[in-house]
């Protein structure tokens, strides 16, 4: 069984919602997955996708060192849709002409649709206020031959265009932004009315096809899982158990950097609500020692991960031969770690990615790689894992290490701790734990003056962080209610001995991250 059906490939020329096209295109339960501009020609084509998105992009087409895409995808008789900097690089390599816009398009602009056949099936020929979303400085001045205008704009006389013969289409606006208020009709058009996609991407599909390669894979082996007790490990764990059965060993570490009550809430879980074998390594001193006077974020992180993997294959050659690690790797993970130009703009290294070490004695098994969170937990209650499992809120790998900024410490980790347990049960009590993405606090690595008991104080700094997300790969901040924040602010200046000081954090992603470190 295909574990995929019929496939969209999307060739990234950087746009920061790349990713936002690829969930719209699976919300229409089509797989959708990204590969960097460059793709080599053969293997675009070996891929035998049913459509081709072109991404927007920042760079100009007329900038010498703009990213461009084999122009022999033209020619692969597969439809293609290309998305403003798509547009326009369509249009150049087909004999177009793209030049500076006069007056450039950013935000909301009105449509007229001028042909409503192809990506403007159904709606109205000639209705002049379809709100769309631009966010461009070049414009498109002459057509390429053989295409004609489909839709105009105030500013953009061919704010959508197609071939006549060919299936080849180019939209000046977003579809994939909620703004773009046809933006689903547009998308879903070119999925399915042009390039015929069946709609057979969905979880219980997946889980059929994906038993089926973990079984393959593995055949009689044993496998180990790293389970952390968050969404993804917690769904990798169950997905390969459905596989293999008691061929599959979870191993729960507690590296020190667990918040409080986690560890033995974690393990309570799993041995009695589920039918994991789960073993418990202690690894906390370890990791403490390890991470002494260490700083740097990425160094971090790669001690940690590196740290996980060498507890992982001493645990591994304590049940004899075991060849597989199971990781709950998602797709967003996988997007961080690798840019679309490669990895000389990586964002972080990941901790199931980036923050492995090159030389691993066993073989991965990710079988979430190519989803994101939203999927992954649609696919966790399928597999009948209770919601207190299913909806809780991300936790990174590397846990509180990388939201203590700077050095760690057993006094730093105390305070944090202390803090991020009052901003959890301020959130639930309010009834937002689970209406955000993520809440938290972060430790700061700074000192300020303040008075308690009409007494000077030089304390710490706490900064909460909480962000509204679909799948974490772009995020705003909360609106979190004013007496809200109050109350979390009073009580961790009163209850955290140490910390005189709560800032709140309004960057969204981007161009922040989400996590701190």
């Amino acid at each position: 069984m295909d574990i995929h059906g019929d496939k969209i490939i999307i060739l990234d020329f950087g746009s920061q919602t790349t990713q936002l096209i690829a969930r719209r295109i699976r919300e229409q339960k089509v797989y959708c997955e990204i590969h960097p501009f460059n793709l080599a020609l053969d293997d675009l084509r070996a891929m035998r996708p049913k459509g081709i998105v072109l991404s927007g992009g920042p760079a100009s087409v007329y900038d010498p060192e703009a990213p461009k895409s084999d122009p022999g995808l033209f020619e692969l008789g597969v439809p293609v849709l290309g998305i403003c900097y798509g547009a326009q690089l369509m249009t150049v390599q087909l004999g177009g002409r793209v030049e500076k816009a006069d007056k450039r398009e950013f935000g909301k602009a009105l449509m007229a649709v001028a042909d409503d056949t192809g990506l403007f099936a159904g709606l109205e020929r000639g209705k002049p206020d379809y709100q769309v979303w631009m966010s461009h400085g070049d414009r498109i001045e002459e057509l390429a031959p053989g295409f004609a205008v489909t839709a105009t704009s105030e500013h953009s006389p061919m704010a959508a265009i197609r071939h006549q013969e060919l299936p080849l289409f180019g939209v000046q606006f977003h579809p994939e932004v909620a703004h773009t208020l046809i933006g689903v009709d547009v998308l879903r058009n070119f999925v399915f009315g042009v390039c015929g996609c069946e709609p057979s991407w969905t979880m219980r599909n997946f889980i059929d096809a994906t038993v089926g390669e973990i079984k393959n894979k593995v055949g009689s082996e044993r496998v180990i899982c790293a389970l952390s007790g968050g969404v993804d490990s917690s769904v990798t764990a169950a997905l390969v158990h459905r596989a293999i059965g008691d061929q599959l060993t979870c191993i729960f570490v507690d590296n020190g950097f667990m918040r409080t009550g986690e560890t033995e809430s974690v393990l309570r879980f799993f041995r009695e609500k589920t039918g994991l074998n789960v073993v418990h390594v202690d690894a906390s001193q370890t990791f403490l020692d390890r991470l002494t006077g260490v700083k740097d974020p990425e160094k971090k992180r790669k001690l940690i991960g590196h740290g996980f993997i060498e507890i992982f294959e001493q645990e591994a050659a304590k049940l004899g031969d075991v060849r597989f690690l199971a990781q709950g790797t998602l797709y967003p993970d996988v997007i961080e770690s690798v840019s679309f130009k490669g990895p000389s703009a990586v964002i972080k290294s990941h901790h199931n990615v980036g923050g492995l070490p090159e030389h691993m004695k066993m073989e991965l098994i990710e079988p979430l790689r190519e989803l994101f969170k939203d999927e992954v937990r649609a696919l966790g209650l399928e597999l009948g894992l209770p919601e207190e499992a299913v909806f809780r809120q991300p936790f990174p790998g590397p846990g509180l290490a990388i939201r203590i900024i700077g050095e760690i410490s057993p006094e730093r980790l105390a305070i944090l701790r202390q803090a991020d347990v009052i901003v959890l049960e301020e959130m639930k009590k309010a009834g937002l734990y689970r209406k955000v993405w993520q809440s938290f606090a972060v430790l700061l690595p700074i000192q300020t003056v303040g008075v308690m008991g009409d007494e000077r104080t030089y304390e710490h700094v706490i900064a909460l962080r909480s962000v509204d997300s679909v799948d974490a790969m772009t995020a705003d901040w909360s609106r979190l209610p004013y007496d809200l924040l109050g109350r979390i602010s009073n009580r961790i200046i009163n209850e955290v001995r140490g910390v005189n000081r709560v800032v709140y954090d309004i960057s969204s992603k981007p161009p922040a991250t989400i996590e701190w470190e």
